[in-house]
């Protein structure tokens, strides 16, 4: 049976930093206020659709694809 890998977004404020964006501009490309990623940061459970979202940036899609989508 296959074993399912949970996405693990404990460090995202870190992630964040080392791409030296403020919250505002970070959580912006997904769609999210700069309080609600605060909120994720401080361990707030992230919703499936935005840790899908999360997961396909770190390296899958870029910055324009998701720029794209938002039109």
């Amino acid at each position: 049976m296959a074993r399912k890998k949970k996405l693990d977004f404990s460090d995202i404020a870190t992630d964040r930093k080392k791409e030296s964006l403020n919250q505002k501009d970070f959580w912006a490309r997904y769609g999210v206020t700069q309080s609600g990623g605060s909120r994720y940061e401080s361990g707030r459970n992230i919703p499936k659709p935005l840790a899908i979202l999360l997961w396909l940036r770190s390296g899958k899609v870029s910055d324009k694809d998701l720029h794209d989508a938002a039109k």
